[in-house]
């Protein structure tokens, strides 16, 4: 696959969400334009994940991240897919031994969005209005602002989503503003500063997962983001000293300005009662060193118990 040779065929495995296909296709597409091969053979399999099976369940009691990805993992693993598109938020830090990811997209945007039929902002929420999120650390964040408030499990896509604000299951909800632009639904977007509400580790990017293969990393190459993929490694670096995952409220935003380099991290107990805070500066080679210095230095401030 060095420049010139392209696989005969090239299968993209994929969750079914709106969400995941518009990502896969995104890859498509930037595959397609770059390199001479027919569009027949590059083809889109959509693969059911343990997290689309059970949506009525919160995903911190049914086992966290992996829940969206182990089923496609496996597909790699078995050769019946050739690459996996993943929204990175939702990939554990620790890979299966034969995987790599290789490649990471130009970043989106890391924000949450406020999504409501009537308010415009958290300040804005009336005393003890219910909120819907599936999200633990959208909760314990929103509960350490605004204890009043009554938050409930929301789960689905966008569209599920909306109706249940409609149906007044809930008057406010949270999703990624780069779902919805990826979705084309910039008329919903209504983002939350990252000082009032922290991203999740990873928020925004796309990756791509494969066998590890040297062919494989050189033909994706063209389509990785050096910034975009240093700033989810330190993150992920951040997360991984945390053990973290779906059932701990953690947050982590790297970035990058000149050769400067910035994290912010944090952690919530689950109720909202105590935050713990940091931000770390540096030089930005050590991106990845420091993220993982800051998972340290919050995990040893936490204490053991901190998250039981």
């Amino acid at each position: 696959m060095s420049k010139g040779s392209y696989p005969e065929k090239l299968i993209i495995g994929t969750r079914g969400s709106p969400l995941a296909l518009a990502q896969a296709n995104e890859v498509r597409n930037k595959l397609l334009s770059l390199n001479q091969i027919d569009p027949e053979k590059v083809k889109i399999e959509i693969i059911k994940t343990s997290g689309d099976k059970f949506l009525n369940t919160s995903l911190s009691k049914i086992g966290g991240k992996g829940l969206f990805t182990k089923e496609i993992q496996q597909a790699l693993i078995d050769k019946r897919i050739d690459i996996a598109v993943h929204s990175m938020k939702d990939v554990e830090t620790d890979l299966p031994e034969k995987l790599v990811i290789s490649t990471i997209l130009k970043r989106e945007d890391v924000r949450d969005s406020f999504i409501s039929r009537r308010y415009s902002s958290i300040a804005d929420l009336p005393l003890g209005s219910v909120v819907g999120t599936s999200s633990l650390r959208r909760k314990a964040q929103l509960l350490n602002k605004r204890k009043d408030l009554k938050v409930v499990e929301f789960r689905g896509n966008v569209q599920k989503r909306l109706e249940k604000l409609d149906n007044n299951v809930a008057v406010a909800t949270f999703l990624a503003t780069a779902g919805l632009n990826r979705l084309g639904l910039v008329e919903l977007i209504n983002p939350i500063s990252t000082d009032e509400m922290l991203p999740a580790v990873a928020q925004g990017a796309v990756g791509i997962e494969h066998l590890r293969s040297e062919k494989m990393e050189e033909f994706l190459a063209p389509l990785n983001d050096s910034v975009s993929k240093k700033r989810v490694e330190a993150e992920r670096a951040f997360l991984r000293e945390l053990d973290g995952s779906c059932r701990t409220p953690i947050g982590g935003l790297a970035q990058k300005n000149n050769e400067e380099f910035k994290f912010m991290g944090e952690i919530i107990s689950a109720n909202g009662e105590v935050k713990i805070h940091d931000v770390w500066q540096g030089d930005w080679a050590m991106a990845v060193e420091i993220g993982r210095e800051a998972g340290r230095e919050i995990k040893s401030k936490g204490g053991k118990n901190f998250f039981q």
